[in-house]
């Protein structure tokens, strides 16, 4: 499912998967950073929603269910130029139509990079 995504072009490696919670790495390189040499946020962004919708994907039945982002926001809290950073993603709410995602990203010493919240839709899909 990786395979030509964004996923993939960012190189965001999905490292540890539990009901519940979701941990990622991706590096912080010419893929990810903005033209002043920065982790840019939109990176920083796509990691946290990638982390939740495989984390939400998960936790639905996959013969009737789908999960699709509803809404997600950012706070970026300390640049980045190199390095990795890492995505863990956390369960806040489990509903039957929405899931709310914590993630924090952290640099490797652990130092918080950015913190996001990410809504999931629990979609019907039909076979």
């Amino acid at each position: 499912m990786i395979k030509d995504t964004l996923i993939e072009t960012l190189g965001i490696e999905i490292t540890h998967l539990e009901s519940g919670k979701v941990v990622a790495t991706m590096p912080v390189d010419k893929r990810t950073r903005q033209p002043f040499g920065l982790l840019h946020g939109g990176a920083s962004v796509a990691l946290a929603e990638t982390v939740a919708s495989i984390g939400a994907y998960e936790l639905v039945d996959k013969d009737s269910e789908g999960v699709a982002g509803l809404e997600i926001n950012a706070n970026h809290v300390r640049p980045k130029t190199e390095g990795v950073v890492t995505a863990v993603g956390t369960i806040l709410h489990q509903g039957k139509t929405t899931m709310v995602w914590d993630i924090k990203i952290t640099d490797e010493q652990d130092r918080l990079i950015c913190v996001s919240r990410c809504t999931m839709a629990v979609l019907k899909i039909k076979k």
